[in-house]
């Protein structure tokens, strides 16, 4: 009896130097049923010794084998520090009589403070142990950026240095907050004595009468939706939707629509605008 059990401790020990430290876990409960099976039915110890080893090597090859990060944090990520996107709105703030940063962020360095403020509170994170938090400033100019050029996240990854991933989430976030603080600025006349407002306005800084604003849309380019046919297909020859806009005589926007398939002209998704149908029906 004895010299099985030490039969089974010299297998367990062989194999345990070989496999993982899961696998030398499951060896030695496994070599602690082997005592009690050597004592219990000493005939069949080497078929459970078979059997036990069997296990062990099916074990650890079901273990999957995870590769290791390379980086905690890339070479790139890492150079904020030295020059991140801040630094490079205070380049382009530096010389503003340039015209480089209101190009950048199709904006005046006066309007950007004022967004800032007004979005802070809604969009800023806090700093952590791990890392520093991306500024308000860098979220707003990354979403700005995004709107006015509709470049890929990928190449924004290194103009501002912050990861795809990251700018996936800050670009909806602060348009997000963009639209809460601003949806008032956006309102369309509601009586005749404001759209007569409107039309003196006109009058009196374009000498054009009569006008009650200046509409123009925006072919938004995007990939075909599914079963759309020509739905989308504009003039252009590639499938977009409309951003359509509505402003005063001192280009202040008072109406915005998006959503209207690209095959639809300007004049087209004007008549299909539910304002204009219920004015019709009111005269």
């Amino acid at each position: 009896m004895w010299a099985n059990y030490f039969d089974c401790e010299n297998v367990r020990g062989k194999l345990c130097a070989k496999i993982s430290v899961p696998s030398r876990v499951a060896a030695y409960l496994v070599s602690d049923q082997l005592r009690f099976y050597s004592v219990v039915k000493m005939s069949n110890n080497k078929q459970i010794i078979i059997a036990s080893a069997a296990y062990i090597v099916m074990h650890s090859c079901k273990r999957k084998n995870k590769r290791d990060k390379r980086w905690w944090v890339t070479q790139l990520y890492k150079s904020r520090e030295m020059y991140s996107g801040s630094t490079l709105l205070a380049d382009l703030k530096f010389q503003e009589i340039s015209g480089q940063f209101q190009n950048f962020v199709r904006m005046s360095s006066q309007d950007s403070e004022l967004l800032i403020n007004m979005i802070g509170p809604k969009i800023r994170k806090l700093n952590t142990r791990l890392r520093m938090a991306v500024p308000v400033k860098e979220r707003l100019a990354i979403t700005l950026r995004f709107l006015a050029t509709g470049d890929s996240y990928t190449s924004m990854q290194y103009l501002f240095k912050v990861s795809k991933q990251l700018i996936s989430s800050i670009v909806p976030e602060t348009c997000r907050a963009l639209i809460e603080v601003l949806k008032d600025y956006v309102k369309m006349p509601s009586t005749p004595e404001e759209w007569l407002l409107v039309s003196e306005q006109y009058q009196e800084l374009w000498n054009f009468p009569n006008c009650l604003g200046a509409m123009d849309g925006k072919h938004v380019a995007l990939q075909t939706p599914i079963n759309s046919g020509s739905e989308y297909y504009n003039y252009k020859s590639h499938c977009s939707i409309v951003l359509f806009a509505l402003v005063d005589a001192n280009y202040n926007f008072i109406f915005a629509d998006a959503g209207c398939q690209g095959r639809i002209s300007d004049g087209g998704v004007f008549n299909t605008l539910h304002y204009i149908k219920d004015y019709r029906a009111m005269t």
